[in-house]
C-alpha cells in the first residue's frame, strides 16, 4: 500500500533554492556545447532559446501554482492525474540523473587531466564520486551550501563573459579598438540558416539544456518559508536562466561567424583570450569543472529524493525510504551514487577495451533528454486536473498560471512537436529511441506489478 513519504527537514534558504535550480539548468553544455545547437539553425538559435524559455515559463508557473498549495518533496509527481504518470515521472527522474551524473563525472576526469596529465581517470572518478556522496549525506544544508557556490561560480563567469563580449562588440575592446558590430548575425547565410526544420532540431538540445529547473519542485520540501520561497524562485530563476543562456549565446554568435565556431574550440575560452586574459583556458577549465560537479551534485540530490519517495509508495525497495540521523534519505543517496559509480566504471572499461565504444556513451547521455521531459508533461497535465478539482483554491490564489488554459495547451503541443522532431533528426533518433525504450520498460513493469495486486 502506497503511503506518503515523511517530510524532510526544512533547512534550505530561498537563495539556496534558487541556486539549486540555476545549478541544475546551467550545465556544461552551455560552456562547451554551444556550437552544437548553432550548427543546425545559425544565429536564430537565440530565438530557439527564447521559444523554449517561454514553454518553460509556462511549465514553471503551472508547477508554482500547485506547489504554493502543497510544497512537498517531489510534489510535481504527486499531482499526476494517473498513478502510472507519477510513477513514470519519478523513475524517469532517477534514470535521467544517474545518466547525467555518470556523464558529469566522466567530464570532470577530463577537466582534471588539463592540470594533472598523469592522473588515472578511474582514480579521479572514484574520488569525485566519494566527495559528492559525503556532501549529500552530510545534510540538505551542506548540499545546498556546496551547490550555492558551484552555481555562483558559473553565474559570475557567464556575467563576465557577457560584459566583456559587449565591450568587444560595441567598443572593439581586445580587437584593436575596432568594434565588431552586429553583422555576424546575418552575414553568413542569413539569420535562419537551417530553416524551420533546423530551428526545431536545435530545440531538442535546448530542452536538454534547460532540464533541471524543475528541481524547485523537489527542493520545496526542504526549504524554510516555502510559500515565499516558491513565488520568488519561480519568478526569478527562469528570467535569470534566459538572460544567461540568451545573453551568452548572443555574444558568441555576434563576435564570431556562426559557421566558424567549430574551428575556434570553446567560445568562452576564445572570448576571454580575445580581451587579454591569457589564463583563459585555465579559468574556463576551472569553471566547467565546477559546472560538471554541480550537475552531478544536483542530480544526486534530485534523484535520491525521488527514489526515497518511490520507496514510501511501494514502487522501490523499502530500504531506500530510510532517513538518517541528519534527516537525509541516506540509503537513496547511496543507491543513486552507486548507480553513477557502476556506470562510470563501465564507461572506463569500455574505453579501455575499445576506444570507439566511448561514443556509445554520448548516445546513452542524450537518451536522458526524453525521460527528463516527462516531468514537464506531468506538470502541465497535472495543473489542468488541479484546476478542475480545486476551483475553491483558485479563488484567492496569489500565483495563478497566466492565460490558463490556453498557455497550458500551447506548451503541451509544442513539447509534442519537439519530440516528433527528435525522432526525425538523424543525430537524435537513436538517443530518443533509447529514452523511449526506458519509459516503455518502466511502464510495463508498473502494469505487470499492479496486475498482480488486483
Amino acid at each position: 500500500m502506497a503511503k506518503k513519504a515523511p517530510e524532510l527537514k526544512r533547512s534550505m534558504t530561498a537563495g539556496q533554492m534558487e541556486m539549486i535550480s540555476l545549478g541544475g539548468a546551467i550545465g556544461v553544455g552551455l560552456f562547451m556545447g554551444a556550437s552544437s545547437t548553432i550548427k543546425w539553425t545559425g544565429p536564430s538559435v537565440l530565438l530557439a532559446y527564447i521559444f523554449v524559455g517561454v514553454i518553460l515559463y509556462i511549465v514553471m508557473r503551472a508547477l508554482g501554482e500547485m506547489l504554493y498549495v502543497d510544497p512537498g518533496t517531489g510534489s510535481f509527481a504527486d499531482y499526476a492525474s494517473e498513478q502510472i504518470a507519477g510513477y513514470l515521472a519519478e523513475w524517469a527522474n532517477v534514470f535521467q540523473y544517474i545518466v547525467v551524473g555518470i556523464s558529469e563525472v566522466v567530464a570532470t576526469t577530463e577537466y582534471l587531466r588539463f592540470w594533472w596529465k598523469g592522473t588515472s581517470d578511474w582514480v579521479a572518478g572514484v574520488i569525485i564520486i566519494l566527495f559528492l556522496l559525503v556532501a549529500n549525506l552530510a545534510s540538505a544544508k551542506a548540499y545546498a551550501t556546496l551547490e550555492f557556490w558551484f552555481a555562483m561560480i558559473k553565474v559570475v563567469t557567464i556575467i563576465l563573459m557577457i560584459l566583456l563580449g559587449f565591450a568587444v562588440i560595441l567598443f572593439g575592446f581586445g580587437n584593436g579598438g575596432h568594434p565588431v558590430g552586429f553583422s555576424n548575425l546575418w552575414s553568413h547565410g542569413g539569420f535562419f540558416t537551417g530553416g524551420l526544420k533546423g530551428f526545431f532540431f536545435s530545440m531538442a538540445i535546448i530542452v536538454g539544456s534547460y532540464e533541471g529547473i524543475e528541481l524547485i519542485g523537489i527542493s520545496a520540501g526542504e526549504v524554510s518559508d516555502p510559500h515565499k520561497a516558491i513565488v520568488k524562485s519561480v519568478k526569478s530563476v527562469l528570467w535569470r536562466i534566459l538572460i544567461f543562456y540568451v545573453g551568452a549565446i548572443f555574444v558568441i554568435v555576434t563576435i564570431y561567424p556562426w559557421n566558424k565556431l567549430d574551428s575556434i574550440g570553446s567560445p568562452f575560452v576564445t572570448t576571454f583570450a580575445k580581451v587579454g586574459i591569457t589564463a583563459a583556458a585555465s579559468v574556463i577549465n576551472f569553471v566547467v569543472l565546477t559546472a560538471a560537479l554541480s550537475g552531478a551534485n544536483s542530480g544526486i540530490y534530485s534523484s535520491s529524493r525521488m527514489l526515497y519517495k518511490l520507496a514510501h509508495e511501494g514502487e522501490a525497495p523499502k530500504t531506500f525510504g530510510h532517513v538518517s540521523k541528519r534527516i537525509v534519505p541516506s540509503h537513496a543517496i547511496i543507491g543513486i551514487t552507486s548507480g553513477i559509480f557502476v556506470g562510470f566504471m563501465l564507461n572506463v572499461l569500455a574505453q579501455f577495451l575499445n576506444k570507439s565504444l566511448a561514443n556509445v556513451f554520448v548516445i546513452v547521455y542524450s537518451s536522458s533528454v526524453l525521460p527528463g521531459m516527462v516531468a514537464w508533461f506531468v506538470i502541465l497535465l497535472a495543473e489542468l486536473r488541479f484546476r478542475r478539482k480545486n476551483p475553491h483554491l483558485m479563488e484567492n490564489h496569489p500565483f495563478k498560471l497566466p492565460l490558463y488554459p490556453y498557455s497550458n495547451y500551447f506548451a503541451l503541443i509544442m513539447l509534442v512537436v519537439i519530440v516528433v522532431f527528435m525522432f526525425i533528426n538523424p543525430e537524435t533518433q537513436i538517443s530518443v529511441a533509447v529514452g523511449a525504450a526506458v519509459l516503455i520498460i518502466a511502464a510495463l513493469i508498473y502494469v505487470v506489478k499492479h496486475q498482480k495486486d488486483k
